[in-house]
C-alpha cells in the first residue's frame, strides 16, 4: 500500500485543456472514487497515474516518490479497465498469471500460487483451466480482477470496471470489491459515471467538473451537504427552485416566486435571492392543505417499490419519490413539506 498524492495537475491535448489544476493525496489503503460525467477529466486524471498518460503541468507521488516521469511498470500500480482486455488464447490461471511473467516476479511455483490465492479471493478457483470466451460476464470481470491484484500493487487503478454489466451483476461486484478492498487494503482509485457506485464503495468522493475538483467528501457528506448547483443535481438529482430569503413573523422562510412560502431553519443566515436544494426522497407529498406547499400532479412513474412523481409547484416541476402508500394520479391537486433541517441553499 501507498498513498498517492496529485499537485496541480493540468493536462491539454494540443490546445484543448482538459485538467485545470487538480491536486489530491489519497492515503494508503484509501478507496476514493472519482465521479462525474463524460468528458470532466476523471479517466485521463486515472491515466496520469498510471502512466499511460503524460502531465502538461504538475507532480505526481506514489508512496513518497516523484514517478511524474516513470513509465507505468516502474510504478507498481495495476489497472483493471472497463474492457477487460483478457488474453482469449490463454486459460484463466495464465491470464491472471500474466504480469507476474511479464514483470519477473518470483518463480514459477511462486506464481502459480500467487495466481492461486488470487483466484481464491474472487471465487474463482474452480476455474482456473478455462478459457476467457468460456466464461459469463460477471467471471471475465473478476478474471480481470484477479489479475490486477495477483502481484499486491501498491496502488490500484479502476476504470469504470462494471460497466458493462447488467444491474444484478453489478450489484454482486459492488459487495465483491468492498469485500475485496476489506481483506487486502489497496489503496484504490476507482474512475465511475454512476453515483451510486461511488457512493457505495467509497471512503471518499472526489466528484469533478469540467476538468476541476467540484466538491469532496465522505459519501454521506457529499450527498447529504451538496455545495453548488452542479454537485446538488448530479449527486440525487435533487430538484432546484429558486426562491428568496425573507424573516417573515419573525421566523426565517424561502418565498417561492408565486408566494408560497417553506420554512427554513430559525440559524440560517442567509438573505434575499438563492437556490433551494430539495431531495426527492424528503419531500413529502399528500393532501394535506395545511402543508408548505400545494401543486398538481404532472406524472406518475412507476418503479416498482416506490413512485416517482413530478409535480408542478410555483412554475417548477419537481420530482419526488414515495413508498407506494397511496397513489395521485396526473392532475390531483397534492400537498409538499419538508423539514427545514433537509433543506439545503447552493450556489
Amino acid at each position: 500500500m501507498a498513498n498517492v498524492r496529485l499537485h496541480d495537475i493540468h493536462k491539454s491535448f494540443g490546445s484543448t485543456g482538459v485538467i485545470h489544476g487538480v491536486s489530491l493525496d489519497i492515503a494508503s489503503g484509501e478507496f476514493v472514487s472519482l465521479l462525474g460525467a463524460s468528458g470532466c477529466g476523471k479517466t485521463t486524471l486515472l491515466r496520469i497515474v498510471a502512466g499511460l498518460e503524460s502531465v502538461t503541468s504538475g507532480t505526481v507521488e506514489i508512496g513518497g516518490k516523484v514517478v511524474t516521469d516513470l513509465p507505468p511498470e516502474q510504478r507498481d500500480i495495476a489497472m483493471m479497465f472497463q474492457s477487460y482486455a483478457l488474453l482469449p488464447h490463454l486459460t484463466v490461471a495464465e491470464n491472471v498469471r500474466f504480469p507476474l511473467r511479464m514483470r519477473h516476479i518470483g518463480s514459477r511455483d511462486e506464481q502459480h500460487e500467487k495466481v492461486k490465492v488470487a483466484l481464491e479471493t474472487v471465487q474463482l478457483g474452480a476455474l482456473s483451466e478455462r478459457r476467457p470466451s468460456q466464461l459469463s460476464g460477471g467471471q471475465q470481470q473478476r478474471v480481470a480482477l484477479a489479475r490486477a491484484i495477483v502481484s499486491r500493487p501498491k496502488v490500484l487503478l479502476l476504470d469504470e470496471p462494471l460497466s458493462n454489466l447488467d444491474a444484478r451483476l453489478r450489484e454482486d461486484m459492488q459487495i465483491e470489491l468492498i469485500e475485496i478492498h476489506r481483506r487486502l487494503g489497496l489503496t484504490t482509485l476507482f474512475v465511475t459515471h454512476d453515483q451510486e457506485e461511488a457512493l457505495s464503495l467509497s471512503h471518499r468522493v472526489i466528484l469533478l467538473n469540467r476538468g476541476l475538483i467540484e466538491q469532496q467528501g465522505s459519501p454521506a457528506a457529499i450527498y447529504a451537504r451538496p455545495d453548488t448547483e452542479f454537485a446538488s443535481s448530479f449527486l440525487g438529482a435533487s430538484n432546484l427552485v429558486p426562491a428568496t430569503v425573507q424573516q417573515v413573523n419573525g421566523s426565517v422562510t424561502a418565498v417561492l416566486s408565486d408566494g408560497q412560502q417553506i420554512p427554513l431553519p430559525n440559524d440560517e443566515k442567509a438573505r434575499g435571492p438563492v437556490t433551494l436544494s430539495l431531495r426527492q426522497e424528503d419531500l413529502v407529498l399528500g393532501r394535506n392543505s395545511e402543508a408548505s406547499l400545494q401543486g398538481h400532479v404532472r406524472t406518475r412513474i412507476y418503479l416498482g417499490a416506490r413512485n416517482r412523481y413530478v409535480v408542478r409547484v410555483a412554475g417548477v416541476e419537481m420530482k419526488v419519490l414515495t413508498a407506494n402508500n397511496e397513489v395521485f394520479q396526473d392532475g390531483d391537486a397534492v400537498s409538499l413539506s419538508i423539514s427545514p433541517d433537509r433543506i439545503r441553499l447552493v450556489h
